[in-house]
């Protein structure tokens, strides 16, 4: 397979990967009978089920050997599980309750939290231009809270909890669909435990003989791992400067969502916050890209 085609198969993967979590509230909405810890409960549960018939069907043999982890990596893991089992809740609550636009507002923040973590602990150095986008970025949320007199929590939540989630992966080396696995399998004795919970006390939703409503939240496990094997197709065969500028799809469409479909309120202030967001990540963008080209430069 020539470079040509393996370039264009990857940009088609990582576009629909991008596309599918953007269009992804629109599946949590057709669930909004249904509560959001609930709904994670069954994520985590189908998401393990899902994962684990992916990994069989691609390492066979090999799967043992490919699960090994060792038991630094495992704890690890444990903390990344919490860290995305937040994420996802505030994702599926924000849906569900009408605040979809903060879902976006979030995952726009989320690059520029990513670059202040990787100062903090990394120990990664900033640009003026990025010094500038993320005091612009803050100036925008800080803006927000003061106009509407309360932090934009959900946005908050989920840039943050996303962006540490990042830095604990980062500190691991272990694939994409091997760290979800564990982290959902870690998680699953808590959910199995919660959906029990649920049942003795006869607030479950999920009922096989309403199939309806049983298939959508068995499908939230695929909701999981199709965009992640998009991702990992994408990633694979793309730059990474590449994936880092789709990466903006998912809350471009997310807004989208909000503003023209859902017809959530937009207000000024949400225009002065989000304008200062587009403008910190263009700047940030801008940064990226004169950084890279100056280290492909010739000494």
């Amino acid at each position: 397979m020539n470079a040509e085609r393996e370039t264009y198969i990857g940009l088609l993967a990582a576009l629909s990967a991008f596309a599918f979590w953007g269009l992804a509230p629109i599946y949590f909405k057709f669930l909004g009978g249904v509560g959001a810890d609930e709904i994670i409960a069954h994520r985590v549960l189908w998401s393990v089920v899902f994962l684990g018939l992916v990994l069989v069907f691609r390492h066979r043999g090999k799967l043992f050997s490919r699960l090994r982890v060792s038991r630094r990596v495992l704890l690890t893991l444990a903390l990344s599980s919490a860290l995305i089992l937040i994420n996802w809740l505030i994702f599926v609550y924000a849906v569900n309750s009408g605040r979809v636009l903060s879902t976006s507002l979030g995952y726009f923040i989320n690059p520029l939290v990513n670059v202040v973590l990787g100062m903090i602990i990394f120990r990664e150095r900033l640009t003026g231009l990025q010094t500038l986008a993320v005091l612009i970025a803050a100036a925008g949320t800080g803006y927000m809270a003061w106009q509407v007199g309360v932090v934009p929590w959900m946005a908050l939540g989920l840039a943050f909890s996303f962006a540490m989630y990042s830095v604990l992966r980062k500190l691991i080396e272990v694939g994409p669909m091997v760290g979800l696995f564990w982290e959902t399998l870690i998680a699953a004795p808590l959910a199995l435990g919660w959906i029990l919970l649920l049942s003795s006390e006869g607030r479950m939703v999920f009922d096989p003989s309403e199939p309806g409503t049983a298939a959508l939240l068995a499908g939230t496990g695929l909701v999981t791992v199709i965009p992640l094997l998009l991702f990992a197709a994408g990633v694979r065969r793309l730059p990474l400067s590449t994936m880092g500028l789709l990466q903006y799809l998912a809350p471009s469409m997310t807004f989208i969502l909000a503003v023209f479909v859902y017809a959530e309120p937009f207000t000024s202030d949400h225009a002065v916050t989000f304008g200062c967001i587009w403008i910190a990540l263009i700047l940030y963008t801008l940064s990226s890209l004169h950084r890279r080209r100056r280290a492909r430069m010739p000494l």
